[in-house]
């Protein structure tokens, strides 16, 4: 399944959801969210999480070519 990486970059700064969330200014549960795909966060909110992680936008969302090509045709077939 492809996801967003930042519970791998939160975990590995030592961040909790709620931590993560008090220094980006969003809900804990909005952490949540993001982590599981279920919501889309903003650009804005995209880079003050990045900043709290210390990593770049490529590091949190980035999916390479073949995966996504590779998800894309899982969806296709869904649709047939």
């Amino acid at each position: 399944m492809i996801t967003n990486r930042i519970r791998e970059h939160r975990k590995s700064n030592g961040l909790t959801q709620q931590e993560l969330a008090q220094r980006t200014g969003v809900t804990r549960q909005t952490i949540g969210l993001i982590e599981t795909g279920e919501f889309n966060p903003s650009i804005k909110l995209c880079l003050a999480i990045c900043d709290a992680l210390n990593v770049t936008l490529n590091d949190l969302f980035w999916i390479p070519a073949e995966e996504r090509r590779a998800y894309e045709s899982i969806g296709n077939k869904k649709h047939s």
